[in-house]
C-alpha cells in the first residue's frame, strides 16, 4: 500500500492505495466522489473524464499513486461556491443536454476542457473534441447545444442531425 495525498475538488485528501488502484476508483471508493462514472473498463466512454493539473483525463487510465500531490476537479467539483450550478452545468440542464445522465459527468468535464482552450468553439469543433465521449441516448444534438450556449454563442443556427 501507497499513501497518496492530492488535493480533490480543493480540498487536501489522502488515502492508502494498492498500486494498481486507478484514480477513478480512489475516487469513488476510496472518496465517495460517485459522480465519476465508469461505463466500459477500456478507456473509451469518457465518463470518468476528471481534470488533473487542469488538464482532462479520463481516471480510468491514471493510476492514483501516480498523482500524489496533484489537484484533481470531478464534477462534485464543478459547481459555484454557493452550491448552483456552473454555467456549463447549467446549460446542459437548460438545453437538455442529458437523458439518463449516466455520461454527462464526462461531458460536462469535457466541456469545460474544451471551453478552457477554445472559449468560442464551433459545432463542428465540438463534436470533433467530444469524439472520446459516448452517450447512448441523446444523439449529442443537445450536448453541442449547451456547450455553445455555456460558451456564450447563438444555439438557433445549430442544425438537428
Amino acid at each position: 500500500m501507497t499513501q497518496v495525498t492530492m488535493t480533490v475538488n480543493g480540498k487536501p485528501v489522502s488515502g492508502d492505495v494498492e498500486g494498481r488502484t486507478l484514480l477513478a476508483e480512489f475516487l469513488r471508493e476510496g472518496l465517495r466522489l460517485t459522480g465519476t462514472h465508469v461505463g466500459c473498463d477500456t478507456s473509451q466512454c469518457g465518463a470518468c473524464v476528471v481534470h488533473v493539473n487542469g488538464t482532462a483525463i479520463k481516471s480510468c487510465t491514471a493510476l492514483a499513486a501516480d498523482l500524489d500531490g496533484a489537484e484533481v476537479v470531478t464534477i462534485e467539483g464543478m459547481a459555484n461556491p454557493d452550491g448552483s450550478l456552473s454555467t456549463i452545468q447549467q446549460a446542459f440542464q437548460d438545453h437538455h443536454g442529458l437523458q439518463c445522465g449516466f455520461c454527462t459527468p464526462g461531458m460536462v468535464m469535457s466541456a469545460a476542457a474544451l471551453l478552457k482552450e477554445n472559449p468560442k468553439p464551433s459545432e463542428h469543433e465540438i463534436r470533433e473534441y467530444l469524439e472520446g465521449n459516448i452517450c447512448r441516448c441523446t444523439g449529442y444534438h443537445n450536448i453541442v447545444k449547451a456547450i455553445m450556449a455555456a460558451s456564450g454563442q447563438d444555439v438557433s443556427a445549430i442544425a438537428a442531425e
